[in-house]
């Protein structure tokens, strides 16, 4: 069976297709605002994991509201979280089970219970997020074990989150970004996959 899962090219992405691929027929979505925006780093990524890679395009107007919803917050957890239900719900289009690499003490993106519900009974896909159970210190053991990842600030890496794009969109409205964002977020990219 196909499964869709949301694909970053970070540690948490893959090892979530890791797991997934165990069971089923995985491919990598990365989900980009800009129709033009390519990824050559998370397409690497997706080819060390030897995994089928697509990019699904959101559009824009996503990209504006999530901007628009971040100012008015005054933070980017809700624009976060409310870009990755859009991007779910894209894949529950196309699979029958979707996934993505949150962890059990991940603050963002977050989708609440009632929201997999939801999604699940509206679209008859099934939602599963293999990292649920495992907090920080144990992603770190396993991506560890399987991956080869470097990591650089926001912005540093080519990895595919939706964090460079709403940054970039904050950016051409005059605005400063780093007022929204926290100082020395680290983020990850895979770049190659260990023998074990």
């Amino acid at each position: 069976m196909k499964a869709g899962l949301l694909f970053s090219g970070g540690k948490d992405s893959a090892l979530a297709a890791i797991m997934l691929a165990r069971d089923y027929d995985v491919e990598l979505n990365t989900c980009v605002f800009d129709p033009g925006r390519e990824v050559p780093a998370v397409e690497a990524a997706a080819a060390a994991l030897n995994l089928p890679h697509r990019i699904q395009v959101l559009g824009r107007d996503l990209l504006e509201e999530a901007v628009d919803l971040l100012i008015s917050c005054g933070y980017p957890n809700d624009a976060i979280s409310m870009v990755h239900r859009v991007a779910l719900k894209a894949l529950a289009a196309e699979y029958p089970v979707i996934g993505d690499g949150t962890r059990r003490d991940d603050r963002v993106p977050r989708i609440e219970r009632s929201m997999v519900q939801h999604l699940e009974t509206t679209t008859g896909c099934s939602y599963v997020r293999p990292l649920l159970g495992y907090g920080k210190p144990e992603v770190e053991r396993l991506s560890g074990r399987l991956l080869v990842v470097r990591y650089g600030e926001t912005g540093s890496i080519g990895n595919g989150d939706y964090e460079r794009e709403i940054r970039g969109a904050i950016r051409a409205r005059g605005i400063d970004p780093a007022s929204y964002f926290p100082s020395h977020h680290v983020q990850s990219l895979v770049v190659g996959r260990k023998e074990t």
